[in-house]
C-alpha cells in the first residue's frame, strides 16, 4: 500500500510539476509561492516515511520502527499546517490578480474550481489529522489498529494525485464523484486482504467510512451551488473575491 501511494503521488505530480514549470519559463504564469514547495516536500516527506515504517516491520526490525515513527509527531502537524496555508495561499492569489491578468471566462472558472475544491479539502485535512492523532494514540496497545489508521490517513489526501492522473476517468469538475470512488478503489487491496486473511474487514476501515459519509453528502449537496460560491470566500476570510 505504500508503494501504491507512493507511485499514485508520482504519476499524479511529474508530469503537472513539469507543465507548470514550462508555463513558469515561458511567461504563461507566475512562480509557484513558497508554501505550495514546502508541502510538496513535507507530502513527499509522509509518504516515503510510511513506505520505511512498512518495510521495517516487513523486515522485523520493530526497534528501528518505533524510534523513526518519532518523526511523524512533528512531521504530521506540520503537514497539517501545510496544507491549511497551501489553501489560503491559493486564495489570496488569486483574489489578488491585476485586472486583466485572465478573461473573465477563465477566472470564473477558476474561482468556481477552487471554491468546489474546498469542499473536498475540508474534508481531507481534519479526518487525516484525526486519523494520524488515533494512530500514534494506539501505536503500542493496539498494532493492527495503528497500522490500518496510518493507511486510512494517507488516502484522504491522495485526491490530490488522482485529478492529476490525466489517463483516469474524471467526473470533474461537474461533481466530486470520482473523487470519492478513486479514494475506496485505492483501498481494495488493504480490503481485500482483511478479509482474505481475517474474514472480516477491520473495524477502523467501517468507523473511516463512517466518518467520510458525512463530508461526501455535504459536498455533493453544495458543489457548484450558488450558496456555496457565496459562502466559501467568508469561510477562508478572502476580500475582494
Amino acid at each position: 500500500m505504500a508503494g501504491l501511494f507512493v507511485l499514485t503521488a508520482l504519476a499524479g505530480f511529474i508530469p503537472d510539476s513539469i507543465d507548470i514549470l514550462r508555463a513558469v519559463k515561458a511567461g504563461e504564469r507566475p512562480a509557484l509561492p513558497p508554501i505550495l514547495h514546502v508541502h510538496a516536500i513535507l507530502m513527499a516527506s509522509w509518504l516515503l516515511l510510511l513506505m520505511a515504517q512498512t518495510s521495517l516491520v516487513a523486515l522485523g526490525r520493530s526497534t528501528q520502527h518505533m524510534k523513526l515513527g518519532l518523526i511523524s509527531i512533528v512531521l504530521a502537524p506540520a503537514l497539517v499546517i501545510a496544507m491549511v496555508a497551501v489553501v489560503k495561499s491559493t486564495w489570496s492569489m488569486i483574489a489578488s490578480l491585476p485586472p486583466g491578468a485572465m478573461t473573465p471566462d477563465a477566472l470564473s472558472a477558476l474561482k468556481l474550481e477552487v471554491t468546489n475544491t474546498l469542499l473536498i479539502q475540508i474534508r481531507v485535512i481534519p479526518l487525516f489529522a484525526g486519523l494520524v492523532a488515533w494512530a500514534l494514540l494506539v501505536r503500542r496497545k493496539d498494532s493492527e489498529a495503528h497500522k490500518r489508521l496510518m493507511i486510512l490517513a494517507t488516502v484522504m489526501p491522495l485526491p490530490a494525485a488522482f485529478d492529476r492522473i490525466d489517463w483516469l476517468p474524471a467526473t470533474l469538475p461537474e461533481n466530486p464523484a470520482s473523487v470519492h470512488l478513486y479514494t475506496l478503489v485505492w483501498l481494495l487491496p488493504v480490503l481485500i486482504y482483511d478479509l482474505a486473511r481475517r474474514g472480516r474487514v477491520h473495524r477502523v476501515y467501517w468507523i473511516g467510512l463512517a466518518l467520510n459519509v458525512p463530508f461526501v453528502i455535504v459536498t455533493h449537496l453544495l458543489w457548484g451551488s450558488p450558496g456555496w460560491l457565496a459562502t466559501a470566500p467568508r469561510l477562508i476570510g478572502v476580500q475582494g473575491w
